[in-house]
């Protein structure tokens, strides 16, 4: 005779149709009065009271039960379409060309309730040699946030892929910085280029803003010390005939116009070679009827997009004997940090110029073209013993 099933453990019955045992079970009832009824199957009794077992222990804990062929491929593309909210086309187009090559072809066949850190960590590995560490802290990124999401949506109860350490990569592109000789070159050739690049060109150097600053930077933001009213002006309304002149980096070319973080939001003052590039393409834009906000924008008033700078940059970069394509506009950044802490500027002064949270970033970032030497121990001890 056939046992009795206890009370609470749900009925077990033979499907002729999808020839697979069924194990059901009351969990509660709804508001209304309807009975929440939980099922699962398989091919033996034991397997379908197993699978009953697992979603009855998800329903208490608080879960929904997510299908069991929800993939890593369907939590990535989720994350795709609903998570960039804000971000710009270019940064959607990136991210879903690195989940596209990178994510979904290597794990995101696997269910997502069974992706393991052993399946991560051998993943981020096979791509070692394939991709560079911030590559890989991409499409790491990628899955990670893609998980987070479905556990959002109970999908999954834990982020595996936030336990798993990210490896080096390969070696990327080595970043440099001009020496004092090579800049002054630059800055030389500059000063024969047309106005928008001679501007362009000094400004980077010598106030180390960024590209995406400086391509959304307006005229209003270039101002003067108008020393009759004692007030910062901008050069539109007051004018050249001034002593101090400064910018107001409050802007990038970001979707919303922010800059990259809080303390990129800065004032820095112009040396005296800036604002006379600055003067000389006012003059250039108003002749030629452009007077458009933008002061780095084309003959139309548009926005430059990154390809013109580069482009004109490297002209520029060429005739200086360099090789023009081993060199990025970025890397007038660069070689402002490299020419001040050359010249023993502070590193935390370096790190408010260009616009940094703190000085572990510009030591990061910068690590190449920071020559830090410390000097006050060994001053200190010649002063107490005599050098």
């Amino acid at each position: 005779m056939t046992a009795r099933r206890s009370r609470g453990d749900g009925g077990l019955h033979w499907d002729e149709q999808r020839e697979r045992w069924i194990a059901s079970v009351t969990v509660g009832y709804t508001p209304a009065g309807k009975r929440i009824v939980k099922k699962a199957s398989g091919k033996s009794k034991t397997e379908a009271k197993d699978k009953l077992k697992e979603i009855i222990r998800d329903y208490d804990d608080g879960l929904t039960i997510a299908p069991a062929h929800y993939t890593v491929a369907d939590a990535v593309k989720y994350w795709l379409q609903h998570g960039l909210g804000g971000r710009s086309a270019t940064t959607v187009k990136m991210y879903t060309t690195f989940a596209d090559k990178h994510v979904i072809p290597a794990v995101g066949a696997r269910k997502l309730r069974d992706l393991s850190v052993e399946d991560v960590d051998r993943w981020l590995a096979s791509k070692t040699g394939e991709l560079s560490t911030r590559s890989l802290k991409l499409i790491h990124g990628i899955l990670n946030r893609s998980v987070k999401s479905a556990m959002r949506r109970d999908k999954v109860k834990r982020n595996v892929v936030d336990l798993c350490e990210i490896p080096e990569g390969r070696e990327g592109r080595t970043s440099k910085a001009l020496t004092l000789a090579q800049a002054a070159s630059i800055i030389a050739l500059a000063e024969q280029a047309n106005p928008r690049m001679r501007a362009y060109v000094v400004l980077s150097l010598l106030i180390g803003a960024r590209t995406e600053e400086l391509r959304a930077l307006l005229w209003s933001h270039v101002v003067a010390f108008d020393e009759e009213r004692k007030a910062w002006l901008p050069v539109t309304e007051t004018g050249w005939e001034h002593e101090q002149f400064a910018i107001y980096v409050w802007r990038s070319v970001r979707q919303k116009g922010d800059t990259k973080t809080v303390k990129s939001r800065r004032s820095l003052k112009l040396p005296r070679r800036c604002v006379d590039a600055l003067r000389t393409l006012r003059e250039e834009q108003e002749k030629a009827g452009t007077e458009a906000d933008l002061v780095f924008s084309t003959s139309k008033g548009t926005a430059m997009s990154a390809g013109n700078v580069r482009r004109d940059v490297r002209k520029i970069i060429e005739k200086a004997g360099l090789r023009g394509t081993d060199w990025t506009p970025r890397e007038m950044r660069h070689s402002f940090v490299s020419l001040l802490s050359d010249s023993g500027v502070p590193i935390e002064d370096i790190s408010r110029l260009v616009g940094h949270r703190n000085t572990v970033v510009t030591e990061t970032v910068y690590r190449k073209q920071i020559r830090p030497v410390l000097m006050q121990g060994a001053e200190a001890m010649d002063d107490i013993f005599g050098g």
